[in-house]
């Protein structure tokens, strides 16, 4: 994600800088042409050509960023989820027991296996260094390694409860939590799996360039030599209104503008190996361009 203001201004404008190049080249022709050539072209009503064309983006815009914002809000509960569950698991069990240890630990090796599922990027058995490397490996032959993780946490509570370490009471307690912990994967999974609709993909598009082609022809008689300037400026603003619904669409998909998954697993790593009274590593801070990951 990007955090640096000015950083998101050159980012921006960056991944639009072709189209603005071949606009104004465009703008350019039709200038040229209009002036030399006796035929002119009849005017354009643009103002309702615009008017529609960005209620269709501002609707776009809204539907991707709620989509962006419904990512970070589970990723806040499950946050939250995971110290809830370190927090009863050192109340409930012994402080130094090593199943105290093993659960919350496991919900470390849970998050980060998450963030690489949701981002599509490969694990390994180095991905998840708090689980052995014989259940790592069995973790990883399963279609999907978070679930799997959270199974075998759930069956070490239920152990706790069988050897005597926790009561029913306090393993339904524990319980919830998973639930918690489960029902926020499962609505990642929703926004990582479900795509906007192709109507929102594909027309909001096809619209833009179609009134970025057609914009000089309404300007050109009002603006004249100026309309390459004019014309660029105004497919500038709906150009980068389109891309901005493009970036935020996806809230996993690993790009600059995404939601920060590492920073976010490290912030839950660092809260639960400090409660555990170890050492914890350091924050993830944005890289020299401004992007936090």
């Amino acid at each position: 994600m990007v955090v640096i203001s000015h950083s998101s201004y050159q980012t921006i404008l960056g991944g639009i800088k072709r189209q603005l190049l071949v606009l104004f080249v465009w703008d350019v022709i039709v200038t040229v042409t209009y002036y030399y050539l006796p035929f002119k072209a009849p005017g354009l009503p643009l103002t309702l050509f615009g008017s529609a064309l960005a209620l269709i983006l501002g609707f776009r815009s809204t539907s991707a960023y709620a989509r962006w914002w419904e990512g970070r809000g589970l990723w806040g509960a499950m946050i939250n989820a995971s110290r809830s569950l370190a927090r009863a698991t050192r109340n409930f069990l012994p402080a130094d027991h090593p199943l105290a240890r093993a659960i919350v630990t496991r919900q470390i090796a849970y998050v980060n296996a998450l963030r690489c599922q949701l981002r599509r990027v490969g694990m390994s058995a180095q991905t998840l260094p708090d689980l052995s490397q014989a259940e790592a490996g069995q973790v990883l032959a399963k279609a999907n390694a978070a679930n799997a993780i959270l199974d075998g946490t759930g069956a070490l509570i239920t152990q706790a409860r069988q050897q005597g370490l926790i009561d029913t009471i306090q393993q339904a307690q524990l319980e919830r939590v998973l639930i918690d912990i489960a029902n926020a994967q499962g609505g990642m999974e929703r926004l990582k799996n479900t795509p906007l609709p192709a109507q929102f993909r594909v027309f909001p598009k096809l619209f833009t360039r179609l009134f970025c082609v057609l914009l000089p022809f309404g300007l050109v008689e009002s603006l004249g030599v100026v309309t390459p300037l004019g014309s660029t400026v105004a497919g500038t603003m709906f150009l980068a209104v389109l891309a901005i619904g493009d970036d935020l669409v996806d809230p996993f998909a690993g790009t600059i503008h995404d939601l920060p998954l590492e920073a976010m697993c490290r912030t839950i790593e660092i809260d639960l190996r400090q409660g555990l009274g170890d050492e914890a590593p350091a924050p993830v801070t944005p890289d020299e361009d401004g992007v936090l990951w």
